[in-house]
């Protein structure tokens, strides 16, 4: 009873009763069945609905059986990163937009799709793509739109932007990763079970003993000073 007191008082903390009986009748729920809401911004509910999802799959033991595929499409071009107050690409700058007219990258950023992809198998990526933007006055466009100027352009894209002087035909591409689909078919949850000689999650190889130390005269090469 007491347990049940303070789940009832910790809801009614964040809803009315009027609003706890909309979300009853909305799911069809009755008594025993279990309700897990969130609310806030969308960047935040995704991943945090899909980590309680595979945590309760782990908890009550649910076993995936068969393979199942499915493509993720209609990826969005651009992304609002709150710190930094900007618009940002959410695959790269490179990735060919869904638009009609090129005034749409600036009348509205957030509402425009990609013609990005993404392979699924039993809920694992397997690989990822999209067709790239082949036309300069297009990604000259969506550089504006990401508020780069030529010198960050130049410093961070310019052997590509030089490629497009030459003239490039659309194209595009997937990558597809080997590791991830031995992992699925061995069992496994983690691809440095099927990988000869892993690295572990810091970084570090325990075969070769990376990373080591970098000789002096490799950091006077680079001009790399370290503190």
């Amino acid at each position: 009873m007491g347990g049940g007191r303070r789940r009832a008082v910790a809801a009614q903390k964040f809803t009315t009763p009027e609003e706890m009986q909309a979300l009853t009748e909305r799911f069809g729920a009755h008594a025993g069945d279990l309700l897990l809401l969130a609310a806030d911004s969308k960047a935040v509910v995704e991943p945090s609905l899909g980590a309680l999802r595979l945590a309760l799959a782990a908890r009550l033991g649910i076993q995936r059986s068969g393979w199942s595929f499915a493509w993720v499409v209609d990826f969005p071009m651009f992304e609002y990163d709150q710190k930094e107050q900007r618009l940002k690409a959410q695959h790269h700058p490179f990735t060919k937009p869904r638009l009609e007219r090129l005034e749409e990258l600036r009348e509205r950023p957030l509402e425009l799709g990609t013609y990005a992809y993404d392979l699924v198998l039993n809920g694992v990526e397997l690989g990822s793509g999209s067709l790239r933007i082949s036309d300069p006055h297009l990604q000259e466009a969506v550089f504006t739109a990401l508020g780069l100027g030529d010198e960050e352009i130049k410093a961070k894209f310019g052997f590509l932007v030089e490629a497009m002087d030459y003239g490039i035909p659309p194209h595009g591409g997937i990558g597809l990763g080997l590791d991830r689909t031995v992992m699925l078919m061995a069992g496994e949850s983690s691809i440095r079970e099927v990988i000869a000689f892993p690295k572990t999650q810091s970084g570090s190889c325990p075969l070769t003993d990376a990373p080591s130390r970098v000789p002096p005269e490799q950091l006077r090469e680079l001009r790399i000073r370290t503190l």
